[in-house]
Protein backbone atom coordinates (compact mmCIF):
# COMPACT_ATOMS: atom_id res chain seq x y z
CA UNK A 1 0.00 0.00 0.00
CA UNK A 2 1.09 3.32 -0.59
CA UNK A 3 1.26 6.35 1.04
CA UNK A 4 1.75 9.76 -0.26
CA UNK A 5 1.86 12.37 1.91
CA UNK A 6 -1.02 15.03 0.82
CA UNK A 7 -3.46 11.81 1.73
CA UNK A 8 -1.90 11.79 4.95
CA UNK A 9 -4.24 14.78 6.72
CA UNK A 10 -1.32 15.75 8.35
CA UNK A 11 -2.05 19.07 10.33
CA UNK A 12 1.64 21.35 9.91
CA UNK A 13 2.27 24.71 10.85
CA UNK A 14 3.13 26.17 7.06
CA UNK A 15 1.61 24.20 3.83
CA UNK A 16 4.30 24.79 2.54
CA UNK A 17 5.95 22.45 5.11
CA UNK A 18 3.74 19.60 4.63
CA UNK A 19 4.81 19.13 0.95
CA UNK A 20 8.58 19.84 1.63
CA UNK A 21 9.11 17.36 5.38
CA UNK A 22 7.48 13.82 6.28
CA UNK A 23 8.73 11.94 9.58
CA UNK A 24 7.80 8.37 10.19
CA UNK A 25 8.69 5.50 11.98
CA UNK A 26 9.03 1.94 11.50
CA UNK A 27 6.30 -0.02 13.75
CA UNK A 28 8.87 -1.53 15.76
CA UNK A 29 9.91 1.87 16.91
CA UNK A 30 13.67 1.43 16.29
CA UNK A 31 13.93 2.85 12.77
CA UNK A 32 12.85 6.72 12.31
CA UNK A 33 13.17 8.45 9.10
CA UNK A 34 12.52 11.77 7.42
CA UNK A 35 12.41 12.57 3.55
CA UNK A 36 13.48 16.21 3.11
CA UNK A 37 12.35 17.90 -0.33
CA UNK A 38 14.12 21.23 0.73
CA UNK A 39 17.92 19.46 0.81
CA UNK A 40 16.66 16.61 -1.44
CA UNK A 41 17.45 13.67 0.79
CA UNK A 42 15.78 10.68 2.32
CA UNK A 43 17.63 9.65 6.05
CA UNK A 44 17.14 7.29 8.53
CA UNK A 45 18.65 6.26 11.68
CA UNK A 46 18.42 2.74 13.67
CA UNK A 47 18.36 3.24 17.64
CA UNK A 48 19.08 -0.38 18.11
CA UNK A 49 21.37 -2.85 15.82
CA UNK A 50 22.71 -6.99 16.67
CA UNK A 51 24.94 -6.09 13.91
CA UNK A 52 26.43 -3.07 12.67
CA UNK A 53 28.32 -3.22 9.19
CA UNK A 54 29.41 -0.11 8.92
CA UNK A 55 32.15 0.18 11.92
CA UNK A 56 34.58 1.76 10.74
CA UNK A 57 33.93 5.83 9.94
CA UNK A 58 36.27 7.83 7.43
CA UNK A 59 39.07 9.98 8.75
CA UNK A 60 37.26 13.22 8.50
CA UNK A 61 34.06 11.92 10.57
CA UNK A 62 34.67 12.75 14.24
CA UNK A 63 30.67 12.47 14.79
CA UNK A 64 28.22 9.53 15.09
CA UNK A 65 29.18 6.85 12.63
CA UNK A 66 26.85 3.77 11.39
CA UNK A 67 23.47 4.36 12.59
CA UNK A 68 22.28 7.16 9.82
CA UNK A 69 21.83 6.16 6.56
CA UNK A 70 21.13 8.83 3.69
CA UNK A 71 20.56 8.53 0.02
CA UNK A 72 19.72 12.06 -2.08
CA UNK A 73 17.22 12.26 -5.05
CA UNK A 74 20.20 12.17 -8.07
CA UNK A 75 22.96 10.42 -5.65
CA UNK A 76 24.20 7.08 -6.85
CA UNK A 77 24.20 4.74 -3.47
CA UNK A 78 23.18 5.33 -0.32
CA UNK A 79 25.40 6.18 2.25
CA UNK A 80 26.07 5.89 5.92
CA UNK A 81 26.20 9.32 6.95
CA UNK A 82 28.65 11.33 9.52
CA UNK A 83 25.93 13.39 12.08
CA UNK A 84 26.23 14.61 15.49
CA UNK A 85 22.03 14.90 15.54
CA UNK A 86 19.11 12.42 14.94
CA UNK A 87 15.60 12.60 13.10
CA UNK A 88 14.24 9.93 15.96
CA UNK A 89 10.96 11.71 16.39
CA UNK A 90 8.56 9.98 19.14
CA UNK A 91 5.66 11.60 17.47
CA UNK A 92 6.14 11.14 14.11
CA UNK A 93 3.46 8.74 12.42
CA UNK A 94 3.93 5.00 11.99
CA UNK A 95 4.74 3.47 8.78
CA UNK A 96 3.17 0.24 8.59
CA UNK A 97 4.70 -2.95 8.19
CA UNK A 98 3.90 -3.14 3.92
CA UNK A 99 3.26 0.34 3.40
CA UNK A 100 5.22 3.25 1.89
CA UNK A 101 5.44 6.96 1.22
CA UNK A 102 6.47 8.97 -1.48
CA UNK A 103 7.71 12.50 -1.14
CA UNK A 104 9.73 14.67 -3.68
CA UNK A 105 10.93 11.29 -5.76
CA UNK A 106 12.18 9.72 -3.17
CA UNK A 107 10.47 6.22 -1.56
CA UNK A 108 10.51 4.91 1.93
CA UNK A 109 9.17 1.07 2.59
CA UNK A 110 8.57 -0.47 5.78
CA UNK A 111 8.86 -4.08 5.98
CA UNK A 112 9.25 -6.40 9.25
CA UNK A 113 12.94 -7.15 7.80
CA UNK A 114 13.70 -3.87 7.73
CA UNK A 115 13.05 0.11 5.55
CA UNK A 116 14.63 0.70 2.29
CA UNK A 117 14.46 4.36 1.04
CA UNK A 118 14.97 4.41 -2.95
CA UNK A 119 15.41 7.73 -5.27
CA UNK A 120 13.95 7.83 -8.50
CA UNK A 121 16.80 5.57 -9.97
CA UNK A 122 16.74 2.91 -7.30
CA UNK A 123 19.53 3.62 -5.53
CA UNK A 124 19.37 3.72 -2.25
CA UNK A 125 19.64 2.12 1.41
CA UNK A 126 18.15 -0.47 3.29
CA UNK A 127 18.31 -0.81 7.17
CA UNK A 128 17.31 -2.97 9.81
CA UNK A 129 18.30 -4.59 13.17
CA UNK A 130 20.16 -7.42 12.07
CA UNK A 131 22.40 -5.25 9.14
CA UNK A 132 22.68 -2.62 6.64
CA UNK A 133 23.16 -1.88 3.12
CA UNK A 134 23.82 0.78 0.46
CA UNK A 135 22.96 -0.17 -3.22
Amino acid sequence: MKILFAALGLACASPALAEDLIWFRAPSNNIHCVIDTGWSLARCDILEVTKQSFRTPPADCDLDWGHAFEITATGRKGNPACVGDTVANPDAMVLNYGQEVTLGGLTCRSEKTGMTCLNPAGHGFTIAKGGQKIF
